[in-house]
């Protein structure tokens, strides 16, 4: 799903037949004048998604943008202007913020954690821990955050993980499976493959042909002996039971990625109110 198709769906959901409200009340000619208001500190996310919302809505409405994604903001701030049809700006008036505060909401989180690593050489992942149908813009935020998106879905890569490894038969059958598969389709995708003890990483060290060694509810301590172990011949990737409370000590153990659920999935949206002047 594109960004587009996206804004249709979503639009087609909140209207239906029509803004019945908006069309008793307001005169269909009138023209107005709304502002997005901060009322919350925090980052900046979804400014593109609005002015691509206002522009399905009404393409005549006159959008004037003050403040860019991933700018930190505070109460007061004015993010952008919109001018135009008033039944339009009311009918975009609910999407745009829903999708603002969100997004606002998970650059704000992600910008927290990521400020955690300054000084180490680990980066923050998303994952596909996302809300359905609204994955593009949760993953254009952790990345305005600072994050690093992972896969988007299950098509743009191989990633092994425990119930594929015990339904396949183990890793090296698993490995095995999607190397054939990748060369029997004609596919180019990365393989990565979840270890969850030291026999696991052992196995994937001895069977290779893989990019990414993912690292599951380890220790910061076990991660750093695995690291050591793999010693750069694949790429590290550390998850599982860490949040802005440990994070710290596992970027410290020289891991390559750390993946984080919770950038999606446990998210307070950012206070943002859409008001007429």
């Amino acid at each position: 799903m594109n960004l587009h198709e996206f804004i249709q769906l979503a639009l087609d959901e909140d209207i239906g037949d029509g803004d019945h409200t908006s069309l008793s009340t307001i005169p269909a000619d009138a023209q107005k004048r709304a502002r997005l208001l901060v009322k919350e500190a925090g980052v900046l996310a979804g400014v593109e998604v609005a002015q691509a919302i206002f522009a399905e809505v009404d393409p005549t409405f006159v959008v004037d943008v003050l403040l860019h994604d991933g700018a930190s903001i505070k109460p007061g701030d004015i993010v952008l202007t919109v001018s135009g049809n008033a039944r339009n700006i009311l009918t975009a008036e609910r999407l745009v913020l829903n999708c603002m505060q969100r997004m606002s909401g998970i650059a704000t989180h992600t910008r927290e954690l990521v400020n955690l690593l300054e000084g180490t050489r680990a980066k923050l992942l998303d994952t596909r821990k996302t809300t359905p149908n609204f994955r593009i813009c949760e993953k254009m935020a952790t990345k305005i955050g600072g994050a690093v998106n992972h896969r988007f879905g299950l098509y743009d890569m191989i990633l092994i993980k425990d119930n594929h490894i015990d339904y396949a038969g183990g890793i090296e059958a698993a490995i095995t499976k999607a190397v054939t598969y990748l060369r029997e389709t004609g596919r180019q995708l990365r393989i990565e493959v979840e270890t969850r003890n030291l026999a696991e990483v052992e196995e994937v060290l001895r069977v290779g042909q893989v990019d990414v060694i993912l690292l599951d509810n380890f220790s910061p301590d076990g991660i750093r002996d695995m690291v050591r172990l793999i010693n750069g011949r694949f790429i590290t990737e550390a998850s599982g039971g860490i949040d802005e409370t440990n994070l710290r000590a596992y970027a410290e153990t020289g891991v390559d990625f750390i993946s984080s659920g919770a950038l999606t999935h446990q998210i307070k949206s950012l206070d943002l109110s859409l008001k007429a002047y």
